[in-house]
């Protein structure tokens, strides 16, 4: 499960990869779009400009912009800003690994094997998301929507 954090992170990440390139957007405005705590986000986009993921610029014209394309930020690698490793285990991760107290050899452990099955299908999906496939994935598929969908979409 991700945390709290992580989900206002990657909302307000797609907040800013929705916004035009050159229209900074201030932490008031994403906070009050993406329902998230103003002191909370700004803690965040803090981290996140730590790691070159967004930039901020002071003054009249300032605020929070995307640093990278849009289609160079993974799910992953948001995740691993804010939350640490993807790994259900810690014998499994990759950037913090340690060896579980309570098992013997990892290769005979059951556990890790179906685990390890679940790690990489993980990462291999959220390491190959970005910004750029979640935001295009809300666009409306005209070929399978129904009349009602369209209706729905236009009331």
């Amino acid at each position: 499960m991700i945390s709290q954090k992580a989900k206002y992170a990657l909302r307000a990440l797609i907040a800013l990869a929705r916004a035009p390139r050159d229209k900074p957007l201030l932490t008031s405005d994403i906070a009050e779009g993406q329902a998230i705590p103003k002191k909370f986000l700004e803690q965040i986009l803090l981290d996140l400009k730590h790691q070159g993921i967004v930039l901020s610029r002071r003054g009249k014209f300032g605020g929070y912009q995307l640093l990278k394309d849009p289609g160079e930020v993974t799910f992953g690698q948001v995740l691993r800003i804010i939350d640490g490793p993807i790994a259900p285990l810690p014998c499994l991760s990759k950037i913090a690994y340690r060896r579980c107290a309570d098992c013997g050899e990892e290769a005979d452990c059951e556990i890790r094997q179906v685990f390890a099955r679940v790690a990489e299908e993980t990462r291999r999906v959220l390491d190959s998301t970005t910004l750029e496939d979640a935001i295009a994935s809300r666009a409306p598929d005209l070929d399978r929507a129904t009349p009602s969908d369209e209706v729905a979409e236009v009331v």
